[in-house]
């Protein structure tokens, strides 16, 4: 850990939320406490919040269950679905097994027949996914999430009422202004920490089921940091913006493959990042349905044609955070992404006039060495 001085305890609870909350699920559900799980930054988590459950994320970015997963999926489909599959079928997520119900969201046509496959042994609710960003779309986004609402309210014998709905939107929106505040850290040059010190935070935070409470802590977290840093004590590097596919687990080969080779991770601008917390529910609308609908529906993901999001958001970022260069990292079978790749590279280079490094990978380790070279090769040019 890079942290100067001590790394904070909080630190190191957030470091390692996602393991601990292996028994925490556990308790909540003797509770009596329903579970939410979903794999998308496109699902709307104040309705579950508003329904009384708790929202958390599903385990997908190992490959162990892959092998498992390939006896009824094709090899040549990507690895986040294999793995998300994998582990929803030999019941190794301990997430998955807790949760009362699985939201889908028809984000590629891999995880539209993943859903269907699930609901052979699991309740599914599959939302319909505009993949443009228009008036009409719009329209249905909210039409979906208002379907999402009744499901629940029927599931868990509830009412998803206006003023649950907008104390959720209030409490998410704090939480991520939060993640956005505690991210703001990697402005400074040199850094206060490593990138992927950062990763921990933002991926921890979605295993802490105190919703209430992220907000104090990450702002602990955030002061801490700033109160610990010394810039004379830290050392300047090549600054990475990191876009593309979700990241964790296994791929976070490639944020430390920056770190060895000299550079630091300053940003990630995927949905492992700035994608899922950079844009806020407007609390003044006076339609919250409308207001839920927009600032989901305005996530910049690689499905959505035309995609103008993505590149306002990434060039924003590059322009805040005074990036040296941009990775993207690109999953295999991804073909959204990597179809997306070519005009990400012309944003990037032509429009921003930064370099850019493109590496498609998978769940596996057995690229670790070429990742190193290559990226080692980039930092270098740097």
């Amino acid at each position: 850990m890079e942290i100067v001085k001590e790394l904070p305890e909080i630190f190191e609870e957030f470091s390692d939320q996602r393991r601990k909350s292996f028994l925490a699920v556990k308790e909540i559900k003797d509770r009596g406490i329903p579970v939410v799980g979903s794999y998308c930054t496109y699902f709307p988590k104040e309705i579950a919040v508003a329904a009384g459950a708790v929202p958390i994320s599903l385990c997908s970015m190992s490959d162990e269950p892959i092998p498992d997963a390939e006896k009824e999926l094709p090899k040549n489909l990507c690895p986040l679905i294999k793995s998300s599959y994998g582990f929803a079928k030999t019941d190794k997520c301990p997430y998955f097994h807790f949760s009362d119900v699985v939201v889908g969201e028809t984000t590629c046509d891999g995880k539209k027949k993943m859903y269907e496959y699930m609901r052979e042994f699991k309740d599914i609710i599959t939302m319909q996914l505009p993949q443009t960003q228009d008036e009409d779309a719009l329209e249905a986004w909210e039409k979906e999430i208002r379907k999402l609402a009744a499901y629940l309210e029927q599931k868990f014998g509830t009412e998803v009422t206006e003023e649950k709905l907008r104390a959720a939107v209030k409490q998410q929106n704090a939480i991520r202004q939060g993640l956005k505040e505690l991210s703001g850290v990697m402005k400074a040059d040199p850094t206060p920490m490593s990138g992927l010190d950062l990763f921990n935070v933002l991926y921890g935070s979605q295993f802490k089921f105190d919703l209430d409470g992220i907000p104090a802590e990450l702002s602990a977290l955030k002061e801490q940091i700033r109160a610990e840093y010394d810039p004379a004590a830290r050392e300047k590097k090549p600054r990475i913006l990191i876009t593309g596919c979700p990241m964790g687990g296994a791929t976070l080969k490639v944020v430390r493959a920056v770190e060895e080779n000299g550079g630091v991770v300053v940003c990630y601008e995927n949905c492992s990042g700035y994608k899922s917390y950079d844009r806020m529910v407007d609390e003044q609308d006076p339609d919250v349905w409308h207001a839920l609908a927009e600032r989901y529906l305005s996530i910049g993901c690689s499905v959505m044609t035309p995609n103008p999001n993505r590149l306002e958001l990434l060039g924003r970022l590059c322009d805040e955070f005074h990036v040296d260069g941009v990775l993207e990292m690109t999953l295999s079978a991804c073909h959204t992404y990597n179809l997306e790749t070519h005009q990400i590279r012309n944003f990037v280079t032509k429009e921003k006039g930064l370099p850019f490094f493109s590496v498609e990978t998978d769940y596996s380790q057995a690229d670790i060495g070429q990742l190193n070279t290559r990226i080692a090769a980039f930092i270098e040019m740097l």
